[in-house]
C-alpha cells in the first residue's frame, strides 16, 4: 500500500462540524480565522469551517469495510481466533465470537450503516441477530458464549464478549425508532446484559475475570454501563460510580504516575481508561464553571474545588468533579504522549482500543484537542493498513478482524461526534 500518510491532514485549527451536520458543539464559537493545515501548506477556508473526511482516510475506511464484509461467517458473526494460534490470519478458519462480532458491528454502525439501511445493512442485521441470540440464550451468571481461550478473552478478560455486546446494543438503540421491530428486543437485551455486567463487577469496580490487559475490559464495562444508563436501562448508580473510581485511581495526577498492575505493565492501557472514565464528569465541571461566570458568580474559569463550591455544589460533589477534571486534563496529555502511545512497543489490538478510548473521551468532553489526537492516530493507521484493506496486530491481539474493526471505529469517529457529545451532557 502506498504511503498514505503523506496526504493526511496534519492539523486543524478551527471548531469542526460533522459532514452533513450543521453543528459540532452546542453554542459554538466562530473562529476568527479558519485554516486547513496540510502537508502542502495552509489553505484558507470560508466562514463555514467544516470537516471533510480526506480522500486517503475515506479510501482506507472503504477498503477496510470491504474486507470485513468478506470475512463475515454464514451465521452472521465474525471471529478473532484463539490465543493458542495467534498466527492464524484467515478469518474463515476461526469460529465467530460475540466480542469480535460486536466490535465489527460497532464499526459498521459508525461507518454509516444500520440494520435497516446503508451499504452494509444486511451484514449488520445478521450480526445483530447473532448477538441477540447469544444474550437471549445466556444464563445470568454464565458467559454469553461457550467459546473459551479466544484472543480477546485471554488478553482483555473472560467477560469481554458480554461487555462489548452491551456496548453495541446501546449504540444501536440510538439509531432505532421505537416503532422499529428491533427496538424492543434490543432494549430487552440491554437490560439483561446490564444486569449480567453488574454481576461481574467486583466491590472495587473492576470487571471480574481480567485478562492480560484486564484494565481495558473494565474500562469498556464502564463505558457500556454509562451508555446503557443514558438509554434508560436499569443501571445501578453505585456500581457505575465504583467502576469510574477504579479507573480514576489508576492515575495520580499529582505526580502523573499510572498504576499499570491490571494493564500488563503498559501505561497506555491504564491511562486511556482513566481519561475515558472521567470525561463526562470533567465536562460537567467545565460547564458549571462557565455557567457561573455567565451568571456573574465567578470571575475566573479555573476548575478547582473552591470555585466549584461557589457554584453551589456540596463539598462531596465539588471534590468529585474537581478530581475528575484534574485527572482528565492530566491523563489526556499523558495518553497522547508519543512515548506512552507506543504501548507495548508495537501495534496490537490493545493499542488500537486504547487509542479509541482516548479519542472518544476527548469528544465526550467537548475537547477541541481531539483534532490533534486524530491527526496523530489517523496518520499512523493509514500508513500501516495492509494491502488487502485489513489491519492486524503484531503482538497479543493479532486478529485482523478485531484490529480492522477497531481501526475503522477510530478513523470514522467524526461520524459519531453528535452522539458522543450528547453522552457527555
Amino acid at each position: 500500500m502506498k504511503n498514505k500518510a503523506l496526504f493526511i491532514l496534519v492539523s486543524f485549527s478551527c471548531l469542526l462540524v460533522i459532514k452533513a451536520k450543521s453543528l459540532l458543539y452546542p453554542n459554538p464559537v466562530k473562529p476568527e480565522h479558519c485554516v486547513f493545515n496540510t502537508v502542502f501548506g495552509e489553505v484558507d477556508l470560508d466562514d463555514n469551517c467544516t470537516y471533510e473526511t480526506s480522500a486517503v482516510i475515506q479510501s482506507a475506511i472503504e477498503e477496510g469495510l470491504e474486507w470485513l464484509e468478506k470475512a463475515q461467517h454464514p451465521d452472521g458473526g465474525w471471529g478473532a481466533g484463539f490465543h493458542s494460534n495467534q498466527k492464524e490470519m484467515n478469518p474463515h478458519r476461526v469460529p465467530a465470537d460475540p466480542a469480535t462480532t460486536a466490535m465489527v458491528a460497532m464499526s459498521l454502525l459508525r461507518s454509516g450503516s444500520t440494520p435497516n439501511a446503508g451499504p452494509y445493512a444486511k451484514q449488520l442485521m445478521q450480526a445483530t441477530k447473532f448477538l441477540l441470540n447469544a444474550v437471549e440464550a445466556a444464563e445470568p451468571h454464565q458467559p454469553i458464549t461457550k467459546l473459551r481461550g479466544t484472543q480477546i478473552q485471554n488478553k482483555l478478560g473472560q467477560n469481554i464478549d458480554l461487555v462489548l455486546t452491551t456496548q453495541y446494543f446501546t449504540n444501536l438503540l440510538d439509531q432505532l425508532a421505537e416503532s422499529d421491530k428491533l427496538y424492543e428486543p434490543v432494549f430487552i437485551a440491554i437490560n439483561k446484559s446490564v444486569d449480567m455486567v453488574q454481576m461481574k463487577m467486583d466491590e472495587n469496580g473492576k470487571a471480574k475475570g481480567s485478562g492480560w490487559a484486564g484494565v481495558l475490559q473494565s474500562a469498556f464495562a464502564t463505558n457500556a454501563l454509562e451508555s446503557a444508563a443514558a438509554q434508560g436501562a436499569a443501571v445501578d448508580k453505585d456500581v457505575l460510580d465504583r467502576s469510574k473510581d477504579y479507573q480514576t485511581q489508576n492515575y495520580d495526577y499529582n505526580n502523573e504516575s499510572v498504576e499499570t498492575r491490571d494493564g500488563a505493565g503498559v501505561m497506555l492501557y491504564s491511562v486511556s481508561g482513566s481519561v475515558r472514565a472521567n470525561a463526562k464528569d470533567a465536562r460537567k465541571a467545565k460547564q458549571l464553571i462557565l455557567d457561573a461566570n455567565e451568571a456573574g458568580i465567578l470571575k475566573e474559569e479555573d476548575i478547582n474545588f473552591e470555585n466549584l463550591i461557589k457554584t453551589g455544589l456540596s463539598e462531596k460533589d465539588a471534590m468529585k468533579f474537581s478530581t475528575a477534571a484534574q485527572v482528565y486534563d492530566s491523563a489526556k496529555r499523558k495518553a497522547q504522549d508519543k512515548t506512552v502511545m507506543k504501548g507495548f512497543g508495537n501495534n496490537g489490538g490493545e493499542e488500537f482500543m486504547s487509542f479509541l478510548q482516548t479519542g472518544e473521551s476527548l469528544i465526550i468532553n467537548n475537547d477541541e484537542s481531539w483534532t490533534d489526537w486524530y491527526e496523530q492516530v489517523s496518520a499512523n493507521l493509514t500508513n500501516i493498513q495492509n494491502n488487502d484493506g485489513s489491519w492486524n496486530g503484531h503482538h497479543c491481539i493479532t486478529s485482523p478482524v478485531f484490529c480492522t474493526a477497531t481501526c475503522l471505529m477510530i478513523l470514522s469517529i467524526n461520524n459519531d461526534i453528535e452522539t458522543l457529545v450528547a453522552r457527555g451532557q
